[in-house]
């Protein structure tokens, strides 16, 4: 089987993987087109010392020729962490392309069959891909009460940024993006406000919430500098290596800090079909599975917007 492969510190195209066998209560699936994630970037800079199939965020076809896509988290559901409602902290868990488990950047994956959510036909393949990331979005309407008034900036203006702002915006939240890219900036469209990096000195202390999708090291103590006394910071993105931030102001300021990971499928599906959130000006090129080692140098490059990999033709 064909397949991209991370070895723990960097990548390479092998067509000499073994066809994966689905074990009790897993599915096979067939792949046919995969995006490329900055925590996959990540990941073949060493991030988690991962080694195998790169991929989680994708669109599977079954055998019966349904479309679906897959939760990331592969839990064991007997613990008492996954009995308490909470399988994405299963302690057991493998994470598709991540964790333990081969991802979806090959011709075939398996996955269990309870993470399969299937794909309705008002989405298309490129725009079902994203389905991950809008999840992972809407996890942090889960986390926090946004609602109109509430000032929340995004910090960064890359893919999963511009969704944190998207869905913030659904919430009536007076939402502000802070970024590098002028270009990248401008898709984020009506009612929500953008500013270039270097002016957030000029804006400091100001918003309730700030979430930081940079997957910088940067990202996190500036967000503490625009984080008001008693707001939340939200880290949104993974990176390689270890932070050095000074806490005190975490103390002084009373600032609650919240890690927020994946979140729920069917509301990103429904986002999509009601058209609430349109990802296409998001996508920034297609490669096919042979091109996989030039996508991800693509994907690579500094404000790439979101690279994709053909793996079967959708018509397939």
């Amino acid at each position: 089987m064909k397949g991209l492969y991370c070895d723990g510190s960097s990548i390479r195209l092998r067509d000499d993987l073994p066809t994966p066998i689905p074990g009790p209560g897993e599915v096979l699936l067939r792949v046919r087109i995969a995006g490329i994630c900055d925590t996959d970037i990540q990941l073949a800079k060493g991030y988690l010392g991962f080694q195998g199939v790169l991929g989680h965020e994708f669109v599977g076809q079954t055998n019966t020729g349904r479309r679906v896509t897959a939760e990331i988290n592969n839990a064991c559901h007997v613990c008492p962490v996954c009995l308490d409602g909470r399988p994405g902290h299963c302690p057991h868990r493998t994470v598709l392309g991540i964790v333990g488990h081969d991802g979806a950047m090959a011709e075939q994956v398996v996955v269990p069959q309870v993470n399969l959510h299937e794909i309705p036909d008002e989405i298309d393949d490129r725009e079902a891909v994203f389905i991950e990331p809008l999840a992972a979005a809407f996890r942090i309407t889960e986390q926090l009460d946004l609602h109109p008034g509430l000032k929340m900036a995004i910090l960064g203006d890359g893919k999963l940024g511009m969704l944190c702002a998207w869905v913030a915006r659904t919430t009536g939240a007076q939402v502000s993006v802070i970024g590098k890219h002028a270009s990248k900036l401008a898709l984020a469209g009506e009612a929500i406000t953008t500013h270039r990096l270097e002016e957030a000195s000029t804006l400091a202390k100001r918003f309730d919430v700030v979430v930081d999708c940079t997957g910088s090291h940067s990202g996190f103590p500036t967000a503490l500098g625009l984080v008001r006394p008693c707001g939340t910071v939200v880290l949104k993105t993974t990176v390689a290596g270890t932070y050095t931030v000074n806490l005190a102001g975490i103390v002084i300021d009373e600032v609650r800090v919240i890690g927020s990971r994946c979140g729920p499928f069917p509301k990103a599906i429904a986002a999509l079909v009601n058209r609430q959130v349109n990802v296409r000006p998001l996508i920034g090129g297609e490669f096919t599975l042979d091109q996989a080692e030039s996508a991800f140098r693509a994907a690579s490059e500094k404000g790439a917007r979101k690279i994709l990999i053909q793996v079967a033709p959708e018509s397939a």
